[in-house]
């Protein structure tokens, strides 16, 4: 029996430490954009996921994806090019992650200004994510985005172009192109245009539901506007919503289609 533990210690792989310190950096080094990325994103980045969790599916990301990416030995950079690698690193993930994040807030936006025309911003919730009291709308509007976000199987693909960003801009990499900033003042842009696109069905239809109720109650003065029209564009506005949750659909799968391109080109950009 000591025969074969000897033998059997005998053919394990020997590891110095300093080479295993080594390997525990450059996994460190290669989660940073990955650990980033799941920060700022609005699937990952959510407050109601523990930050140990986010840590860990980052940390678990790099050690699958080390030997597949290159990854500069650590004794071999200097203080400063080692806080440089490290920022590239942080801005080229959090970058990522703030466009979606930024592009997603087009259909809480759109949800805010609908039950502020419908008067559903009553019903208002507190959201875990902001911590400030948000429209019921808005938060099912959030979730709705989301959802579609995942069925095309957009998290898979986003990961996928930031893995490519490796081979496009490798770590400790010269050259960082900070024209990219631009990106996320376009993002902003799309994040309007896509939230009133995401609205102008709802809000025409209210729009035309209260010139009917302003024309009946100026030819019958006698009825009270707020117990009048007030109960009848809320009914209209559930009515609209289930009418245009196609169109409301095909705008959301427009949103995420324009977020992956948008990261596509982040990464070409560096």
């Amino acid at each position: 029996m000591e025969n074969l533990a000897y033998t059997f210690s005998e053919t394990l792989p020997g590891l110095e430490l300093s080479n295993l310190l080594n390997i525990l950096a450059g996994v460190g080094l290669a989660s940073l954009r990955i650990g980033s990325f799941f920060l700022a994103s609005p699937l990952f980045g959510y407050r109601i996921i523990p930050l140990q969790v986010r840590i860990v599916i980052s940390f678990a990301t790099s050690f699958l994806i080390f030997s597949y990416i290159p990854v500069p030995n650590i004794n071999e950079l200097d203080s400063l090019n080692l806080v440089v690698a490290i920022s590239q690193e942080l801005i080229i993930g959090v970058s990522s992650g703030l466009l979606l994040k930024i592009l997603f807030a087009s259909a809480e936006l759109a949800g805010e200004k609908i039950a502020a025309s419908t008067g559903l911003s009553f019903a208002g919730l507190v959201d875990p994510e902001s911590g400030a009291q948000t429209p019921v709308i808005s938060q099912i509007f959030s979730m709705f985005m989301l959802l579609t976000f995942l069925s095309l199987n957009g998290h898979l693909l986003a990961l996928s172009i930031l893995l490519e960003s490796y081979k496009v801009f490798p770590i400790g990499g010269n050259g960082f192109n900070l024209g990219i900033i631009k990106l996320g003042v376009d993002a902003g842009g799309l994040m309007f245009k896509f939230g009133a696109l995401i609205m102008l069905p709802v809000v025409v239809g209210i729009t035309l539901l209260n010139v009917v109720i302003g024309i009946v109650t100026r030819s019958a003065p006698s009825l009270n506007l707020f117990s009048f029209g007030f109960p009848i564009t809320m009914i209209s506005a559930f009515i609209l919503l289930f009418l245009c949750t196609a169109t409301i659909g095909g705008n959301f799968d427009n949103v995420a289609e324009v977020a992956i391109d948008y990261i596509a080109r982040l990464i070409e950009g560096l």
